[in-house]
């Protein structure tokens, strides 16, 4: 069983998985270039570190008195054992390892660079601050130490075969997640459904109704294709399929094929077509000519792609549309991981994929956990190395460590959005197989974001409400992150969201007229649904259609590849 720094550790990490920043890449050449910026600005600069080293001297002496006040942040979980206030041994180490990261952050703020150059090298700086972080070190963890003696030594030999189970299985990088008591169909994933049709992209879900009665117009939903679609259906009790098909929805879900270098062609105008074939299939099996859609992350950038395709065409069978932690107008200002993102870089990374075929998973989580090393990397080192624990049992960490690759053509569409923002070019432009042109998406929208989102930041989802042609916009702000926001069942008392009736220009001025809410925001999204949905009538009592007879029961067969 875990302990509660293991529970505690799988939670940190919950809202860490995969996403568009790493996907754009930071490439050696960009750090290195970080690095020569700093070399080059201190040699031009040596009055401001002299400065600085003067600084640093000072408040040394201070903490070999005793008389430094640095304190860690009282949130640092890092350093809330006691030992870091009761021994001066412990307590001035953490002082100095503060003392010298204050300095080098004040330094690189003063050195003469521009403001690009200088928010790199403060990113830099930040990832070697925490690299060096006294926890990171067995002698410098007195949580480590005690866990030695208490266990005669056990947890050193726990953590060295730890290390060498990730050095052989894991390509290196400390295991984020004990797998063995996860199964896909038998604990995840297991709501009642059948496929229902399949492409060499995607297998189409449809789920059993719960209720006797259903909403004649059918809801599909759309996950991204960076990790696999059961985060919709985690558990009984974390599972938003299971809440929607509980409010009388007729409930259908793409499962995306793991694609192999041999679909490295497959761009996103073909995963468009995919969905308008899905979606074809679905109206023919509940008998409408509309149906609603529901998108996360970027499963909602392929979505917003095919909503603008079906106006281009001037086909309504988009009736509503849900978008769920998602930016379509992506900025390097949006979070400090962009400012390492170059043109440059992006060609890199493209050119990277293109030779391989596809954008490994595996690669893809390591990008990322480098990018966040504290909450992907350092807590797993001590964790699983120094204190010799077993990696959290985590479900939602399970899904995020199944990992999919995407195919060179899709991933050179993302870097493209990511550099030439075609959703906020004005007026049409060529992308993705067709004229798109967010103005002529006029559908009524729902929007939901994350207040701690450092994923898709609220502030950059907001940007949507002004880059769509619809009028009739609700947004909502969860007071949580990614994965969290996404995974909101109603019951949590911890749980709150924001609304407001306007739509200002600005996301700041939205939040100053926001009124918040008990609770999640699920009952809210379903009965704004609900009211997009259509009248009731008797619930189907078989699953498919003559002409799309189920195939084998949900989660399906791509799920597993």
């Amino acid at each position: 069983m875990a302990n509660k720094s293991t529970k505690n550790l799988g939670r940190d990490a919950m809202d860490s998985p995969s996403a568009l920043n790493p996907m754009v890449g930071v490439s050696r050449s960009e750090l290195l270039q970080a690095v020569g910026g700093l070399l080059r600005s201190t040699l031009t600069s040596p009055r401001i570190t002299a400065r600085h080293v003067g600084k640093l001297g000072k408040e040394t002496l201070k903490i070999v008195k005793g008389q430094s006040e640095l304190a860690p942040h009282p949130k640092d979980k890092r350093f809330h054992d006691p030992v870091w206030k009761s021994n001066p041994f412990y307590r001035a180490g953490l002082q100095y390892w503060m003392a010298w990261g204050k300095q080098v952050d004040e330094w690189a703020g003063e050195l003469r660079m521009g403001e690009l150059e200088r928010a790199r090298s403060r990113f830099v700086l930040g990832m070697i601050t925490d690299a060096l972080s006294p926890t990171n070190t067995l002698l410098g963890n007195p949580a480590a130490v005690k866990q030695a003696y208490a266990t005669g030594g056990a947890s050193l030999w726990r953590g060295l075969k730890n290390v060498y189970s990730d050095i052989t299985t894991n390509g290196g990088m400390p295991l984020q997640v004990d797998k063995r008591p996860f199964e896909v169909g038998k604990n995840l994933a297991t709501s009642e459904g059948s496929v229902v049709f399949r492409s060499e992209l995607l297998e189409l879900i449809q789920y059993k109704p719960t209720t006797p009665n259903v909403h004649k117009i059918p809801l599909l939903q759309i996950p991204p294709q960076i990790n696999k679609f059961y985060v919709a259906d985690l558990t009984p009790d974390k599972s938003v399929v299971r809440f929607l098909v509980s409010q009388g929805i007729q409930l259908f879900l793409v499962s995306w094929r793991n694609p192999t270098k041999q679909h490295a062609s497959w761009d996103l105008a073909k995963y468009v077509d995919a969905l308008e074939e899905a979606s074809d299939v679905v109206m023919k099996i509940t008998g409408q000519k509309r149906l609603n859609i529901t998108a996360a992350c970027s499963g909602g950038i392929t979505a917003s792609c095919f909503v603008s395709a079906m106006a281009a065409k001037k086909d309504k069978r988009v009736n509503a549309f849900t978008m769920q932690v998602c930016v379509l107008d992506g900025r390097t200002t949006d979070s400090e991981v962009g400012v390492l993102v170059s043109p440059r870089g992006i060609e890199i990374a493209r050119q990277i994929s293109k030779r391989k075929g596809i954008l490994e998973g595996d690669e893809l989580a390591k990008v990322f956990a480098w990018l966040r090393p504290n909450d992907l990397v350092w807590n797993y080192v001590v964790n699983n190395y120094l204190l010799g624990e077993d990696p959290p049992a985590f479900d939602v960490l399970y899904w995020n460590n199944d990992t999919t690759n995407l195919p060179a053509g899709l991933h050179s569409d993302y870097l493209d959005i990511y550099e030439v923002k075609p959703f906020a070019t004005p007026g049409p432009t060529f992308f993705a197989g067709h004229e798109l042109d967010m103005g002529q998406v006029t559908q009524d929208l729902f929007i939901v974001a994350g207040v701690t989102d450092h994923i898709t930041p609220w502030k950059a989802c907001y940007r949507t409400t002004k880059l769509i042609g619809s009028r009739n916009i609700k947004f909502v702000l969860a007071n949580s992150g990614h994965i969290q926001s996404l995974i909101n069942p109603p019951g949590n008392p911890k749980s709150k969201y924001y609304m407001a009736d306007k739509l200002p220009e600005s996301a700041d001025e939205w939040m100053t007229s926001a009124e918040e809410h008990e609770g999640s925001w699920w009952p809210e999204w379903s009965t704004w649904l609900t009211q997009r949905s259509g009248d009731e009538k008797k619930a189907p009592t078989k699953l498919g259609h003559k002409a799309y007879p189920p195939l084998l029961a949900a989660p399906g067969s791509y799920v597993f590849e």
